[in-house]
């Protein structure tokens, strides 16, 4: 047998070997791996519209600090708090809003939990009364509608009433603002463009005929609207500018272009830029947008343009110097918000719709109370609503049909409309009024006989009633 002799340079890389492998020296160690010590939970939204949906986060923090996303395959397990009937969530942390309420809902894995509470609000965002229909918006874009639809003014493609909310035809989810007049409509879209439907007499759809459509239309090609309004049969848009455009009836000179010949499509007024503008059966108004000062113009038979006079005037004249946060025209009466909180009224006030304890037309704007708080205010045919800024809701004027929710007779002079102080909006139609909460539901009061109030029945109601999501 061969004899083989080992070389110590040999043997030096092999004991390298063993050193490095921890060889040659005591026991071996194995790494620790990182225990999970905590979970968040992170919604991108803490409150939700029913109906909408969102994903939460689960986010484990480790023992040696270290982060890391948390899901199905990590082994993360959903729960809620409550029944389910609030919102309900799925194995990958997608939250459903089903009801107004809240609920807590928890990510739990290796024992560890964490957890994010969620509050389900109801899913309006927008209403609008208008003369026997109302048109409401919800956070996903939608609009809806319902009342009367004899000239295909809830455009839903039908001339039939409804006494429920109807989804607007179009497919369109990025509805902005809407204009509600007697039997048509105005609507605005996030992308700037400006839409119509219903009654067409007078050029009011302002697509440059007289003819009815039952469905949204777009007016033009223009893309860079930023509000719109509109009347009896008139109607007003603003530019992102300031420039204004109006078209309809002009009989009275309310389209403000210096003539009485209707429009057909928008006709640019003046060189004038504007912040906001309302528009009445067939007077106007409109705030400045340089100076927040106050014009009126058109019909002034019961002194609702409030230049002093009673003559009609066919282009905006400035009323006094003060300045103005919000302006709203009724059928035949004005009301309007000055910068300083305090409230002013004028025009007819037959019903006693301008609140100051009379029943004599007032030619000029005049204060209602000494309160400093208002925060919005609408007029209708004959009677006022408006909210204040603690969240109150106040009615005056006619209530013939319940259109101020107290269930008491006409009154001269503001009333508390219960004793919520939730209210953050509140629209006036012919005789029904309709109201925004905090919590974005909505509420409807008064004539209902069109379905105009949207609760699935045609009963006049006397006090404000929630209509369903």
């Amino acid at each position: 047998m061969k004899n083989f002799k080992f070389s110590s340079l040999l043997l030096a890389p092999l004991f390298a070997v063993l050193a490095a492998c921890g060889g040659g020296g005591g026991g071996s160690s194995t790494p620790s791996v990182p225990v999970l010590k905590s979970i968040t939970v992170t919604a991108a939204n803490s409150t939700m519209p029913i109906g909408t949906s969102q994903t939460l986060t689960a986010t484990g923090t480790y023992s040696d600090n270290s982060t890391k996303a948390l899901n199905t395959a990590s082994g993360v397990v959903w729960t809620f708090k409550g029944t389910g009937a609030v919102a309900s969530i799925f194995s990958s942390g997608v939250v459903t809003a089903k009801a107004v309420g809240s609920d807590t809902f928890t990510a739990t894995q290796d024992g560890i939990s964490g957890s994010v509470t969620l509050s389900v609000i109801a899913p309006w965002t927008n209403v609008v009364a208008g003369g026997l229909q109302t048109i409401a918006r919800k956070a996903d874009g939608n609009l809806y509608s319902w009342g009367s639809n004899i000239r295909g003014q809830l455009g839903d493609s039908t001339s039939l009433d409804r006494n429920t909310p109807v989804l607007v035809s179009g497919g369109s989810t990025i509805w902005k603002q809407v204009a509600v007049g007697e039997q048509f409509v105005v609507a605005l879209r996030t992308d700037g463009t400006i839409w119509s439907w219903g009654f067409n007499q007078n050029g009011r759809l302002g697509d440059g005929t007289t003819v009815d459509h039952a469905t949204p239309a777009k007016i033009g090609k223009d893309t860079d609207w930023a509000f719109v309004a509109a009347g009896k049969g008139h109607a007003f848009a603003i530019k992102t500018s300031g420039a204004l455009y109006a078209w309809g009836r002009n009989f009275n000179g309310q389209l403000g272009d210096t003539t009485t010949i209707d429009r057909l499509v928008p006709t640019k007024i003046g060189t004038t830029l504007w912040q906001t503008v309302a528009a009445g059966d067939t007077h106007s108004l409109g705030i400045q947008k340089d100076t927040q000062n106050l014009y009126g113009w058109g019909g002034n038979g019961s002194g609702q343009v409030g230049n002093g006079g009673l003559v009609d005037i066919s282009a905006p004249a400035k009323l006094g110097s003060s300045t103005w946060s919000s302006v709203s025209a009724g059928s035949l009466h004005s009301v309007a918000i000055r910068a300083d909180g305090s409230l002013y009224a004028w025009g007819n006030n037959a019903s006693g719709q301008l609140g100051n304890n009379g029943s004599a037309n007032v030619s000029a704007p005049v204060q209602i109370g000494v309160a400093n708080n208002w925060a919005v205010v609408s007029a209708g045919t004959a009677h006022t609503m408006a909210v204040t800024r603690d969240g109150q809701l106040w009615g005056w004027g006619s209530n013939a049909e319940s259109q101020l929710g107290n269930g008491g007779p006409d009154t001269p002079t503001p009333v508390q409309i219960g004793t919520a102080t939730t209210w953050i909006s509140v629209s006036s139609g012919a005789a029904h009024s309709f109201g925004l909460r905090s919590d974005n539901s909505l509420w409807g009061w008064g004539r209902n006989a069109e379905g105009q109030l949207g609760n699935g029945s045609n009963a006049q109601q006397p006090v404000p009633v929630s209509i369903p999501n």
